[in-house]
């Protein structure tokens, strides 16, 4: 199979770099080296690599910025989807497309996950710009896989874990706050990338819900996390009122991976279990790393 990576510099594009290169011809292209706004570069990229399949990890995923950058959020996220679209079903080539929680509301009671056939209603600059995305895509075309994920974790760039540990050692005297009543699963781009390719190796298409299985909180996930790693910390748990940011965040973004167990193909693991994976594999790497003030 031969395949192309978009966005293949960030931590979910890094990982798939990995593990699917194991087994298949792997071309990865960094947002520098493939900008996906830029139809033309799409259309070029594709015609000379003529993958079987995409993946595209590229994403404008600075929640907080979308809401004063919604042009440049909207150009990837939305446009950068189209172009992808259009030049699959233009070459006969699979699109799998990453997408979000944060289309959802996220007003459902707690636990209760969102599926794939609850009606979406994002609420930020984000969720509707990824949104726009899925829709472009599936206007355009009929061999996708869409997969919506969350709370995205890994040794290949910055996210919410990364900070804790940072903000951690830095000082680990200092309260740390961190939002207690939004709800999701923190999830392992190793185990997502691993998904994906066992998705590949199917012919399923239509959108699909791809997170790591149980829920926490935000603060619930840092304290686990924080405590496996064995370092020093203090947490205060708080409220989304008590911490304020531009974009409005899902309370509820739990998500049902209800195509994965009906196809039997869920390789999903509790969130809890990606974790100590993830501290046994990194974490002489994570404490040096932020022990140093990187």
């Amino acid at each position: 199979m031969n395949i192309l990576i978009t966005g293949a510099g960030g931590q979910l594009g890094q990982d798939c770099l990995t593990v699917m290169g194991e087994e298949y011809a792997v071309h990865g292209r960094t947002s520098g080296q493939l900008d996906i706004t830029q139809p033309e570069q799409v259309q070029h990229e594709i015609q000379m690599l003529r993958p079987d399949v995409v993946v595209n990890c590229a994403a404008y995923t600075a929640v907080d910025r979308c809401e004063s950058e919604q042009e440049a959020c909207w150009a990837v996220n939305a446009q950068g989807a189209a172009n992808l679209a259009e030049a699959c079903a233009a070459s006969g080539t699979r699109l799998v497309h990453i997408s979000t929680d944060y289309v959802f509301a996220g007003d459902k009671s707690v636990p209760e996950p969102y599926t794939e056939q609850d009606p979406v209603s994002p609420l930020s600059a984000y969720g509707k710009s990824k949104l726009a995305g899925e829709q472009e895509i599936t206007e355009r075309m009929d061999n996708f896989l869409i997969l919506r994920t969350a709370w995205l974790y890994g040794m290949g760039g910055n996210n919410f874990l990364k900070t804790m540990l940072h903000l951690a050692t830095a000082d680990p005297e200092r309260a740390i706050r961190v939002v207690d009543d939004q709800y999701g699963s923190l999830t392992w781009t190793m185990t997502l990338a691993c998904q994906i390719k066992q998705l590949l190796a199917s012919d399923l298409t239509g959108i699909a819900h791809v997170t790591a299985e149980s829920s926490s909180t935000w603060y619930g996930g840092a304290k686990y996390f924080l405590e496996s790693l064995g370092v020093a910390f203090s947490l205060e748990p708080c409220t989304t009122a008590e911490y304020p940011t531009p974009a409005h965040r899902p309370a509820n973004s739990i998500l049902e991976n209800s195509f994965l167990k009906e196809h039997k193909i869920n390789l999903m693991q509790n969130w809890q279990q990606d974790i100590d994976a993830f501290v046994e594999l990194y974490r002489d790497e994570l404490v040096a790393q932020f022990s140093c003030g990187l």
